[in-house]
């Protein structure tokens, strides 16, 4: 053969929103087929079980927005519709080496503490303490100017009341 036996698409099945709600999946099914006999270039296409209990999930009204399959020629001259699943594995190595990542060895703790310590020296010796000190004074202020704030707007009430007053 002149083609590839198998091919992975991710199909985009957003257009099965236009049509009614109540036709949806069976829409998203015969969008997989159109898709499959376009670049497959076959009009027999036969779609598995997995694939359509995947579409029907969430029934008629709501399927999948994109669907990752596996499109393979057999040798009777259909192309038949499967489930991708190398999605599923690649995401378990993933979390397999997150998992990895996140346990730490004794060995590793005592290597990161040496390699602390003679950081954490020379950050001593610059002396940060006498800039924080500016900062926390700077909080006592901003504690007094909302106080200050609130004066004026309590003398602007009265005001406003003695302004009601006149006009009536």
């Amino acid at each position: 053969m002149s083609q590839e036996a198998e091919r992975v698409y991710t199909i985009n099945l957003g257009k099965v929103l236009l049509s009614p709600d109540n036709q949806r999946a069976k829409r998203a099914i015969n969008m997989i087929k159109e898709f499959t006999r376009r670049h497959m270039k076959t009009e027999e296409v036969k779609i598995e079980e997995d694939v359509s209990h995947m579409i029907w999930s969430r029934g008629i009204k709501h399927p999948p927005r994109k669907i990752r399959i596996r499109m393979t020629r057999t040798d009777e001259g259909y192309v038949l519709i499967s489930k991708f699943e190398g999605e599923e594995e690649q995401i378990e190595k993933k979390k397999e080496s997150i998992e990895k990542e996140e346990e730490i060895t004794p060995t590793e703790i005592v290597e990161s503490s040496v390699d602390a310590e003679p950081k954490s020296e020379p950050a001593a010796k610059s002396e940060p303490a006498a800039k924080s000190e500016p900062a926390a004074k700077s909080e006592p202020a901003a504690k007094s100017e909302p106080a200050a704030k609130s004066e004026p707007a309590a003398k602007s009430e009265p005001a406003a009341k003695s302004k009601r007053k006149s006009k009536d």
